[in-house]
């Protein structure tokens, strides 16, 4: 009895994969979409969809939180890991639906970039992530770590390089305020994907 009221949970290593999946899954979808217009409205729909199962995962794990009394990680640590990758999903998303509405037609070469970008630092999460369940080899989580670090640093350099860009040659106004919006988003996925790291660099710090 007073087991059941004192668990020990070893299932949140599988919803924080789980959530890291889905993040690589829509950062995935973010790149083919602007490969292809064909479909802005089922493109986004699909990413809005990956991004909803992220909701379902954040929440169960937040949910789990709650009802644990012995965490196998600081519980801040835990709610901070799954918020900053919700935040992922969310930017992902946000960048779909502001293409879909925005009515932009193509994809410019620094956007089509810094999506790239998305899915590296998304997939060095998923693998950072993926080692926090026994910490057998810190060394590889740290690599990941300061691979989002170098990609969002480059992420940062395109964005700068685009709206420079932009303002020197672009003559349409609407079209600029666009473009701008799209790649400021681009980047801020980069910047919480650093902040996942910055949480995986820490829990590996205090743990390993």
């Amino acid at each position: 009895m007073f087991g059941r009221l004192l668990p020990f949970e070893g299932r949140f290593f599988d919803l924080f994969n789980a959530l890291a999946g889905e993040a690589v899954q829509a950062s995935r979808e973010l790149v083919s979409l602007m490969e292809s217009f064909d479909d802005l409205e089922r493109r986004a729909f699909a990413i809005e969809t990956i991004e909803k199962r992220g909701d379902k995962i954040t929440q169960e794990t937040i949910e789990t939180l709650h009802r644990t009394f012995v965490t196998p990680l600081d519980r801040d640590d835990i709610h901070q890991l799954v918020t900053r990758m919700d935040d992922i999903l969310d930017l992902i998303e946000d960048c779909a639906q502001s293409i879909n509405l925005y009515d932009v037609r193509t994809a410019t070469p620094e956007m089509k970039r810094l999506a790239e970008i998305c899915v590296g630092c998304a997939e060095n999460v998923e693998a950072g992530v993926g080692g926090l369940s026994n910490l057998k080899d810190p060394r590889a989580i740290m690599a990941a770590c300061a691979e989002i670090d170098k990609l969002e640093s480059e992420a940062d350099r395109v964005m700068r390089t685009a709206i420079a860009q932009l303002f020197r040659e672009e003559p349409d106004a609407k079209q600029i305020i666009k473009l701008r919006s799209i790649y400021e988003i681009l980047e801020q996925i980069t910047d919480r994907c650093e902040d996942v790291a910055n949480i995986i660099e820490g829990i590996v710090l205090e743990n390993a």
